[in-house]
């Protein structure tokens, strides 16, 4: 089924569309949480809860990519959840940790973790500005690294490069970011 197709039926409130859209999307969203959540049957949890609470606008375009920040702002949110009684040491936190170098503590979600929707929305706008001008392979790595949530090893092997070439990129892609969101007077 197409986008359209489903968006019809999430409009219309046929409960096809939740069907639809696991068909479609569900393997690239369970991708995300799991990713995030590194436990299969929680990720199962926020992908069908993402599906079936899924409200797209009627100006979306890309349901898959509607659909898979819903899942993430989800395990996001469950994974925050988990850790507020302890700190873990998973994947995802490896990456909140890094990403703490260069973006405002507490915004580690692009879009979630500001109390203030404005001020979120200004940095998910610039931090898009600031990858916009990247190479493309610069800011495919950064995008696997810390919206989907891939491990340095997956980022390896899909791209090709050494492990310690992929940290110098993502390790440079960060400090730039810093200096952008600097020069652009986002609070860090």
């Amino acid at each position: 089924m197409q986008d359209n197709e489903i968006l019809a039926l999430y409009a219309s409130g046929d409960s096809r569309a939740v069907t639809e859209s696991e068909a479609q999307y569900g393997g690239y969203c369970a991708r995300i949480a799991r990713n995030i959540l590194d436990n299969s049957h929680e990720a199962d949890i926020c992908v069908h809860d993402a599906l079936a609470d899924a409200t797209p606008h009627s100006s979306t375009k890309k349901l898959g990519v509607f659909l898979a920040k819903a899942t993430r702002e989800l395990a996001i949110g469950r994974f925050k959840a988990r850790m507020s009684a302890k700190r873990g040491d998973s994947l995802y936190q490896t990456t909140l940790d890094e990403l703490n170098e260069c973006v405002p503590a507490g915004s580690t979600g692009f879009g979630s973790g500001f109390d203030d929707d404005t001020e979120s929305a200004r940095l998910g706008a610039s931090v898009n500005r600031y990858l916009r001008k990247q190479r493309g392979e610069v800011r495919d790595l950064f995008i696997c690294r810390y919206f989907y949530g891939d491990s340095i090893g997956e980022i390896t092997r899909r791209f090709g490069l050494s492990e310690s070439r992929v940290n110098a990129i993502l390790r440079r892609t960060r400090a730039g970011l810093r200096k952008h969101l600097e020069k652009e007077g986002v609070r860090l």
